[in-house]
């Protein structure tokens, strides 16, 4: 009895709707074995399911059982030469098989013999499912780059969203649950001084869910979610991003903000007032860090908090811990410092603020005039841009990367001629509150919890190094006018 070995290949659900499935094969593969009084000795499959690197393997094992075997066996089956291979290297082991073990390559639907016509007749087969396979993979990926520039993903929508089929189209829509998951993620990191394992730890125990398979946050996903610009509207395509039809969850400002801080390196996951960086070391320039210990006493445990340098164990560093009382009460000293208990002074101190505002209203007029300018040239440029790509001037990775460069900094720039706007009608009645606010200061931090003391620290303070045990921070405008005090050192007693 003959032995055979075959080779049944499917590649696509369309192949399997064309009669092309791998029973239909397997069957028609028996049949042609049995019409010539043999059997099959093993049978190859490779799904439409399967992974190139799957059918690479299930390939190679053909190729090596088939040498292996050559002695014992009558031929290697296959439904039809594109069966067989899908590019004309594999078809020329395949040809080798033939002609160094005596192999002979059988099609069951396209019959050729075994001469010279038969072999072109078979590698002409072979010529036109190649370019078939090459020509389908360029048209695959013409229309995903078609689909990424109408603003469409081409896969699966990013956490946050969800794929839904509209009038015969797959888009994007939010997913609710999901998307207030991302908002809260990107404002713990923006605005509560956390870091990514800060983020992690904060919202895994706020009974929010990931997914049903998966409750909890992996640190990976969140730290991915904050660099994804698809949560400010864009696709991202063969490395370049393109502005997307999908509805942004996160606002310009607040992804701007969390990429700043994710430029810089976080040393601790604690939510500690003094924490996060807020203070360097002005021994060393490191990050000073908090540690809270607990202590058993008499009436329970008590929990302190202490603050060090990074590097406090390095040689030759001072290694000073400070209580975190021992710095509320030099915060408190500078707040104490910024009252005025003269209400005539604070009269006076308002009537200063409003002319400094209209100062700085004329020179925002004059700041806004040149932000218009930049704008218009920044479009100008766009349309340069689409223009060389519409005549192919530039190839679309360039235009890609190039528009995603202009669309950045236009965005910069409408930001701030945003806060331009806004800042020209409040600027005169932000400069009262902001002194109101120095004149309540030492009331609301004692009253305040972590959150609120972290804002009014960043409303305050620019800056701040830890000199020993000393807090000295760089007080922001106008606040650093008041802390100094009304009358300079410099200035004559008889005047302010």
């Amino acid at each position: 009895m003959k032995q055979f070995v075959a080779l049944a290949r499917v590649s696509s659900r369309e192949q399997e709707r064309e009669g092309f499935s791998l029973e239909i094969q397997e069957d028609a593969l028996r049949g042609f074995a049995d019409s010539q009084g043999g059997t099959i000795f093993r049978l190859f499959r490779i799904a439409e399911t399967a992974s190139k690197a799957d059918e690479r393997k299930t390939f190679r094992e053909l190729l090596a059982f088939t040498k292996k075997h050559a002695v014992e066996l009558d031929g290697l089956l296959v439904y039809k030469v594109d069966r067989a291979a899908r590019n004309l290297f594999d078809f020329v082991e395949i040809e080798r098989l033939e002609s160094e073990y005596d192999v002979p390559f059988i099609c069951i639907s396209q019959p050729t013999d075994n001469n010279p016509a038969g072999r072109m007749m078979r590698r002409t087969l072979a010529n036109m499912a190649s370019f078939y396979t090459e020509q389908q993979s360029v048209d695959v990926r013409e229309g995903l780059s078609r689909r990424v520039q109408e603003g469409w993903f081409v896969g699966l929508a990013p956490y946050g969203y969800k794929n839904v089929r509209k009038n015969g189209r797959g888009v994007v829509e939010i997913d609710a649950e999901q998307a207030d998951n991302i908002r809260r993620i990107f404002h713990l990191y923006a605005y509560e001084n956390h870091t990514v394992d800060g983020v992690v730890k904060r919202i895994n125990s706020e009974s929010r869910v990931f997914r049903k398979s998966q409750p909890k946050f992996p640190r990976s996903s969140v730290h991915n979610f904050l660099r994804d610009r698809a949560y400010i509207g864009e696709i991202e395509h063969k490395g370049n991003w393109y502005p997307g039809k999908h509805e942004p969850i996160i606002d310009r400002s607040t992804w701007d903000r969390v990429q700043v801080l994710m430029g810089d390196q976080n040393y601790q996951s604690h939510t500690l007032t003094y924490g996060g960086e807020f203070m360097r070391c002005a021994h060393c320039g490191k990050p000073v860090t908090g540690e809270c210990k607990t202590k058993k006493t008499k009436s329970g445990s008590k929990q302190y908090v202490y603050y060090r340098c990074a590097r406090y164990t390095a040689k030759g560093h001072p290694r000073h811990r400070v209580p975190e009382r021992e710095l509320d009460t030099q915060m408190l000293a500078i707040f104490d410092r910024m009252r005025i208990d003269d209400e005539s002074v604070r009269d006076w101190f308002r009537t200063v603020l409003a002319s400094q505002t209209r100062d700085m209203q004329a020179e925002s007029l004059s700041k806004r005039s040149e932000l218009q300018r930049q704008s218009t040239l920044l479009i100008e440029q766009q349309d340069r841009l689409l223009n060389m790509r519409l005549s192919h001037e530039i190839d679309e990775d360039t235009y890609g990367r190039k528009g995603t460069e202009l669309r950045d900094r236009l965005a910069s720039i409408k930001l701030q001629l945003d806060a331009i706007d806004r800042s020209h009608d409040e600027s005169a009645e932000l400069a009262s509150k902001v002194f109101e606010l120095s004149q309540t200061l030492r009331d609301k931090w004692l009253t305040a919890d972590y959150d609120i003391k972290r804002r009014i620290l960043e409303i305050v303070c620019l800056n701040c190094t830890l000199d020993d045990v000393t807090l000295v921070p760089t007080i922001r405008k106008p606040f650093d006018v008041l802390a100094e005090g009304l009358v300079s050192k410099n200035s004559r007693a008889d005047r302010i």
